[in-house]
């Protein structure tokens, strides 16, 4: 592909207007598109598989990342230089340290169903229930990654993932991970369950089972609440296990993006362990048996 450089000098160009209303996150999401912040965000979204609208940054940055914008598989995606990094702050409102930003749009979201008759069994998803908090949610999506979460289910009271601090905060790897934006969580872990799927709920409080009792090696999606509320009634009466994390007394919960940490590391943990345990000896066949007398 071809790279058109725009050397800007003027705010006012109807094509930086993505930049100019990265607050106004309805709009985006109407559009399709997000905003990749940052000098690893932005590589992370020219090196993905996601479409790439155009990109912004400093013109000490153009030659690190021109041979990234060509190597893509669209026509052409505007690159738009700026020569002071004032210019923009300007444009998008804050303060920026590397100045470095894109546009990406969102692409078509997989069904349930092709992620089920597409994932390795023993299957690992992770559901969100009412986590509004766009960083949290960010990290969250990085831990899914670092451990092989297969799919992360968000459900109708959460943040996007694709907010523009959800996806500075994920560090780039929401480009990695399937996302389904549920329109009703409830229904969504209802046909998890129907295909065998066991729903497990992280829920702080002392009288649910242990995190390291639980058995984590079989198709299991993992369910976060939030900090404040935690799972909402509904969704965790539909959960078939509730499964606490050992801590002091006195702490009663973690930040979610800690807590899925600790649940995917153990679910790591367990199915490692399982697969290096050696299969049990297999008795001789009956007719080997017959042969030997």
């Amino acid at each position: 592909m071809s790279c058109c450089i725009h050397r800007i000098e003027s705010l006012d160009l109807p094509e930086l207007a993505p930049y100019r209303t990265m607050r106004r996150t309805a709009e985006h999401r109407e559009q399709g598109i997000f905003v990749a912040e940052g000098e690893k965000v932005v590589r992370r979204l020219l090196e993905s598989s996601f479409p790439v609208v155009s990109v912004l940054l400093p013109e000490k940055w153009v030659a690190a990342y021109e041979p990234l914008i060509r190597a893509r598989p669209e026509p052409m995606i505007p690159v738009y230089v700026v020569t002071r990094k004032d210019v923009l702050e300007k444009l998008t409102g804050f303060s920026m340290y590397q100045g470095i930003l894109a546009v990406g749009r969102i692409p078509p979201q997989p069904s349930l169903e092709e992620l089920l008759a597409t994932s390795a069994r023993p299957r690992l998803f992770v559901a969100v229930d009412g986590l509004t908090n766009a960083e949290n949610l960010g990290a969250l999506v990085r831990n899914c990654v670092a451990f092989g979460a297969q799919a992360l289910v968000v459900g109708e009271t959460c943040s996007s993932p694709f907010l523009r601090r959800a996806v500075r905060n994920s560090m780039g790897t929401i480009f990695q991970l399937p996302v389904v934006e549920s329109p009703l969580l409830l229904e969504s872990l209802t046909r998890l369950r129907a295909a065998g799927v066991r729903c497990i709920a992280a829920h702080p409080h002392a009288e649910q089972r242990a995190l390291s009792q639980a058995n984590l090696t079989t198709d299991c999606c993992l369910v976060f609440g939030s900090e404040g509320e935690g799972i909402s009634p509904p969704v965790l009466r539909l959960c078939e296990e509730k499964v606490a994390i050992p801590m002091a007394p006195g702490v009663d919960s973690l930040n979610v993006g800690a807590a899925a940490a600790v649940f995917l590391y153990e679910v790591h943990r367990q199915r490692a362990a399982a697969s290096a345990r050696p299969e049990p000896p297999s008795e001789r066949p009956a007719l080997d048996r017959s042969l030997a007398g």
